[in-house]
């Protein structure tokens, strides 16, 4: 059976319209990074128009991430709102300082809070044959760190409300874009295809699920850029192994509110997590000691981490699909965490 998807706005283009009504409401709005004015507009395109609209606010740099970072961390810290494009969130290691030990600790550390409006997006993750400097996933490398929050773009959210939340922190933000993402359609009207429903509870989580949210077998929690993956392997664990599934796709990575999740995650015994990432440290390892911390007593089985192989990203499409986690691999993680099989 083939998915028939709602049709909509490409996640590119919502993210573009978002910035722009972000500028239009701000007059203290900056963005930076490289190669994002017009007409080239970002290498993903979704820096498109702003600069001819916003000539002042919208500033192409050199090629230097920690460079990027500190002006824009300058700026948020007298006051404006700074939003910098890293090309490739690889290259976000060289700005990890400007965020480890400049934008964060300047929340608090002169003796009262100050308010630091800096968002650093973040193009990220593999599934396009990009190389081993050009495809990683990083999150878990910023999972941790004090008055840093952690968002991830996916196809259920509309991006003018993950750049509100994320801006309304008052803290720097980093917001993960998963590049197989730009190209593909938001989803609208709580449909996902011709098996799966979803909605969003109040802190922007999706929950999709088969006909009734209530009866499921696992819990599957997956950032938005597995989306796909991990609906895939919801559909086929359903039609080829009768297992139903209730994923969970959070918008905010960190800090991670398990609360709002807690009633649902409480119907079920089995859960488990995905990522791109490689193990060790990870985002699903701290949403897993969470679930754990509060629902030990009633899972069957510790929760199950899924991740990629732990190796560098391959530049030829064959191997990075053996390296990256993919539909079947989800598949087959919870079959065995289910049936045991």
């Amino acid at each position: 059976m083939t998915a028939v998807l709602s049709r909509t706005e490409r996640v590119a283009e919502n993210l573009n319209t978002a910035l722009h009504e972000l500028f239009a409401r701000d007059a203290t709005a900056y963005l930076l990074g490289e190669d994002v004015d017009d007409p080239y507009g970002g290498a993903f395109k979704v820096t498109r128009g702003l600069s001819t609209r916003y000539p002042d606010r919208v500033l192409s740099t050199p090629l230097s991430e920690g460079g990027i970072v500190g002006v824009a961390g300058g700026l948020a810290l007298a006051g404006d709102t700074a939003i910098v494009e890293i090309m490739f969130s690889d290259f976000v290691a060289l700005a990890f300082d400007q965020i480890l030990n400049f934008a964060t600790k300047s929340v608090s550390m002169y003796g009262t809070t100050v308010p630091m409006r800096l968002l650093v997006r973040c193009p990220t993750g593999g599934g396009r044959s990009y190389g081993p400097t050009h495809s990683q996933s990083l999150q878990k490398h910023f999972v941790g760190i004090p008055h840093l929050s952690l968002f991830e773009v996916s196809p259920f959210r509309d991006n003018g409300a993950v750049l509100g939340q994320a801006l309304a922190t008052g803290e720097p933000s980093v917001l993960f874009e998963d590049k197989i993402l730009y190209t593909q359609r938001m989803y609208r009207d709580g449909v996902v295809d011709d098996l799966f429903r979803y909605d969003l509870t109040d802190d922007g989580t999706a929950r999709v699920y088969v006909d009734d949210q209530d009866e499921f077998d696992c819990v599957l929690i997956a950032p938005g850029g597995l989306t796909q993956r991990v609906v895939a392997a919801a559909r086929s664990l359903l039609l080829e192994d009768e297992i139903t599934c209730l994923v969970l796709v959070p918008s905010r990575l960190y800090p991670f509110d398990l609360g709002p999740l807690l009633p649902v995650l409480a119907r079920t015994r089995l859960v488990c997590v995905a990522e791109e990432s490689t193990e060790g440290g990870t985002w699903g390892a701290q949403v897993a000691h969470q679930v754990h911390a509060e629902l030990w007593d009633s899972l069957a089985k510790p929760v199950r981490l899924i991740h990629s192989a732990d190796r560098v990203v391959p530049t030829a499409a064959h191997l990075e699909r053996h390296v990256l986690v993919q539909a079947d691999d989800i598949h087959r993680a919870v079959r065995k965490v289910v049936t045991g099989d």
